[in-house]
């Protein structure tokens, strides 16, 4: 403790650099889907524009932790084999945006699965696929890759995440879970208990979250 007391006395001498070294890394890892989905319920049917890498930074000073790396899980939009004046805007939309966030490969990795399409009753919807499944072995990944991480800050909703956090759990890494619900009868954000019971902390996503780093 004296050691500790002896640390933080000299991290405030001399400046925030030493005091850094004590505070805990963390990995951030998204569902992108869902979070896109979060920050449209929030901002009341529009999409928040805001910086991606600075929200995820925030996310871990609200813990006293310092951000290590951001993992981004996201889908392409779905083309036709012969894409329409819309897919190909979509697709060049989401090429240039991947293409801005790519440029920051020392804090930011991309992994893309697939969007599809299904007709479900006499509607098309469109599902991701393959984007948990990326997820779930790159958690898988944390205690060979990062033998040093102790903390991984999760935006997701599926409790299928369930068994490989609480493998981490006995490996001692802490889950913070980032989501959001609500107890609107036939609402897309439907509260999953057991992934909120698996994490060692859960917060519910808010429109400060968002808002804190728009971009200008």
């Amino acid at each position: 403790m004296d050691d500790l007391i002896f640390s933080f006395l000299f991290a405030k001498t001399y400046k925030l650099p030493f005091l850094l070294r004590f505070m805990e890394r963390v990995l951030v890892m998204i569902d992108a889907g869902f979070l896109s989905k979060v920050s449209r319920e929030l901002g009341g049917g529009h999409y928040f524009k805001y910086d991606l890498l600075k929200f995820s930074k925030n996310l871990c000073g609200n813990h006293n932790s310092v951000f290590k790396h951001l993992f981004f899980y996201n889908a392409p939009p779905y083309q036709n084999t012969n894409p329409n004046n819309d897919q190909r805007q979509r697709k060049e939309e989401y090429d240039s945006f991947v293409e801005k966030l790519s440029r920051n490969k020392d804090e930011i990795t991309i992994r893309e699965g697939r969007c599809q399409r299904i007709k479900e009753n006499g509607n098309y919807v469109y599902k991701q696929k393959g984007v948990d499944t990326l997820l779930t072995m790159d958690l898988m990944d944390i205690p060979i890759k990062y033998p040093k991480i102790r903390q991984v800050i999760l935006i997701a909703s599926d409790s299928d995440f369930v068994p490989v956090i609480e493998r981490l759990k006995e490996l001692g890494i802490e889950v913070i879970l980032y989501t959001y619900f609500d107890r609107i009868r036939n609402s897309n954000f439907s509260r999953s208990n057991e992934l909120i019971k698996s994490v060692s902390k859960y917060i519910k996503l808010r429109k400060d979250d968002f808002e804190n780093c728009k971009l200008i």
